[in-house]
């Protein structure tokens, strides 16, 4: 087994559409990271973070006791769970660069 680089994405559906945000490291030593976020209904927007700040988004995202697909306040809840991924640093660019 080869070692590649890899980033994370947290996908998340609700009644306005699919919300993407991935992270990718933006330099050789893991310090700082790339995180590119997609809304439906306004593209991607991107910006530098340094690793703590990354770390800090990542436990609230993923320590929440309820997703917010699964959240009963709207009249039609979304059925599909958020959900967290890691993946080839390659499958991320790629997703974020045909999604535009």
């Amino acid at each position: 087994m080869t070692h590649e680089d890899v980033g994370g994405e947290y996908r998340s559906s609700n009644i306005w559409g699919v919300k993407k945000t991935q992270y990718i490291a933006a330099d050789a030593t893991g310090q700082m990271f790339t995180k590119q976020h997609y809304d439906e209904r306004l593209g991607w927007h991107k910006q530098t973070l340094p690793r703590q700040d990354v770390r800090k988004e990542l436990v609230n995202r993923l320590s929440r006791p309820m997703s917010s697909a699964t959240n009963q306040s709207h009249a039609a809840p979304v059925e599909k769970p958020d959900t967290f991924r890691v993946k080839p640093e390659w499958q991320l660019r790629t997703a974020s660069q045909d999604s535009r």
